[in-house]
């Protein structure tokens, strides 16, 4: 069973799953020109050129830049009861504040926690001096509409919003998983942090596999609902709307994270030059051998059409080589 060969890097290679090494010098290096990372490692660049595509993202409600900006604080927040704060160069999750409501001056948290102006000044200074930032570069804080999340995805997350991560290959949906957050992950969608990492179907959205620390899981550790009836929406707009990311950052090998709005449907919220590998133990399965079957289509194609190789090619409709997720044992609380 693949589980079993996670620790064994010759079985590991036999099933096809790429390493760190490999995914540094075969295909990031490879198919990713270094000067195009800067548009997806600044999120706000991410952001301008997805705008101007026509690209749905979350509504930009402002930029803070400078340090002599946060005197008019206030007024710039004045308007905004529930917004999202996040570096532009920030990754991992670090730096993000998510604000849900307010009572005057008094900011809550998705916790319940409350928040003074204050200490969104002082977040909002540790943004721009670089704290949160790659290299510990000087920032800017972007200012996000809060998205309204899709309540069908309430039982499969603690304080927190699931998100789909879309793996690009040559503009080709390549594979795809929804991430889970959990009271381990603290609300985040970060699977280092102890979120859930459900492998999904290409062709159809549905659930294959869930796992959480590398491990086959059954059930969301905090709601134990299982994960075996779990079918993301809305799947025939996300694949193009990820696909089409390739033409306007030109990275062959991208991670695309799209979040459901109960509005406005799927929307991008960030891309990333350097996807992790975890996304092979949530779906079961190698990546290798769907590289390689890309490898052998001719560039150029529309989206439609990649997406449409994608669902005919990497279609699975049931875990192989797995037991069926209902009885896989949960992990331990």
């Amino acid at each position: 069973m693949f589980f079993g060969l996670i620790a064994n890097p010759f079985k590991l290679k036999k099933q096809g799953v790429m390493g760190m090494n490999r995914r540094n010098v075969k295909f990031i290096s490879r198919v990713n020109s270094r000067r195009n990372f800067p548009l997806v490692d600044d999120k706000l660049k991410t952001k301008l050129i997805a705008q101007k595509a026509d690209i749905a993202v979350p509504v930009l409600l402002d930029t803070i830049r400078y340090q002599a900006e946060l005197r008019d604080l206030h007024g710039r927040l004045e308007k905004h009861a529930k917004f999202v704060i996040k570096p532009a160069q920030g990754s991992g999750g670090r730096g993000i504040l998510v604000i849900v409501n307010r009572d005057g001056d008094h900011f809550i948290k998705p916790n319940g926690d409350y928040l003074e102006l204050d200490d969104i000044h002082r977040h909002i200074s540790n943004i721009l001096s670089g704290l949160y930032s790659l290299g510990g570069k000087y920032d800017v804080a972007m200012v996000e509409e809060l998205v309204e999340f899709d309540p069908v995805f309430d039982r499969y997350s603690y304080e927190g919003v699931p998100d789909v991560r879309v793996v690009m290959y040559k503009g080709f949906p390549a594979m795809a998983m929804l991430r889970c957050s959990t009271k381990e992950s603290d609300g985040k969608a970060n699977l280092h942090q102890g979120a859930v990492g459900v492998g999904i179907d290409i062709a159809t959205g549905k659930a294959l596999n869930a796992v959480q620390h590398d491990s086959p899981v059954a059930r969301h550790p905090d709601t134990k609902f299982g994960f075996s009836e779990l079918q993301v929406p809305h799947w025939d707009k996300i694949l193009p709307l990820a696909a089409s990311c390739f033409e306007i950052t030109d990275l062959g090998y991208l991670g695309v994270d799209i979040v459901l709005d109960k509005n406005r449907g799927p929307l991008i919220l960030e891309l990333n030059a350097r996807p992790g590998l975890a996304i092979q133990i949530a779906n079961a399965e190698g990546s290798l051998p769907r590289f390689d079957l890309i490898d052998k289509q001719e560039a150029g194609l529309s989206v439609e059409k990649r997406v449409a190789f994608s669902i005919k090619n990497f279609a699975r409709l049931e875990i192989k080589k797995e037991p069926p997720l209902d009885s896989v044992s949960e992990s331990p609380e």
